[in-house]
């Protein structure tokens, strides 16, 4: 299960192999050292996540099936036009073995930053290099 965790506009992601977040739902707030002991007095909210399949997670279906909701502008909309309603498959708020994706959010952060918890993520991208173009030969006629 792979976890974003974001505060201030910055993420981090995470792997966790445990089951640990199985039964909670989207809106909960636990304790960070349930995911990793390094973030011990950190506060986490689940803000939403996905399926295998790529379906997000909807706070406003209980469970863990998969519902049809006809939904208008918002939520897994990206239709712009005036009016328009579509009927979009949407997984209930508990998180299950099919869950592959978590979003969490800071609410109250621990003594320790972030950016110490989790070096390998901070280090600077290497700008990217122009390819160069080669010369192309014209054909001798």
């Amino acid at each position: 299960m792979k976890l974003n965790i974001s505060e201030n506009g910055k993420a981090w992601k995470v792997e966790l192999a445990d089951e640990s977040m199985h039964g909670k739902n989207v809106g909960d707030v636990f304790d960070g050292k349930e995911i990793n002991a390094d973030l011990e007095g950190y506060q986490l909210e689940i803000t939403g996540g996905s399926d295998i399949s790529g379906f997000p997670l909807s706070k406003d279906v209980e469970g863990l099936a998969l519902k049809r909701l006809l939904l208008t502008k918002g939520f897994g909309m990206r239709d712009s036009r005036q009016g328009v309603r579509l009927r979009k498959t949407v997984r209930g708020k508990t998180i299950s073995a099919s869950v592959t994706l978590i979003n969490l959010k800071v609410v109250k952060a621990g003594k320790k930053s972030l950016v110490e918890i989790f070096p390998e993520q901070n280090k600077p991208l290497a700008p990217k290099e122009e390819p160069k173009a080669e010369a192309v030969e014209a054909p001798v006629a």
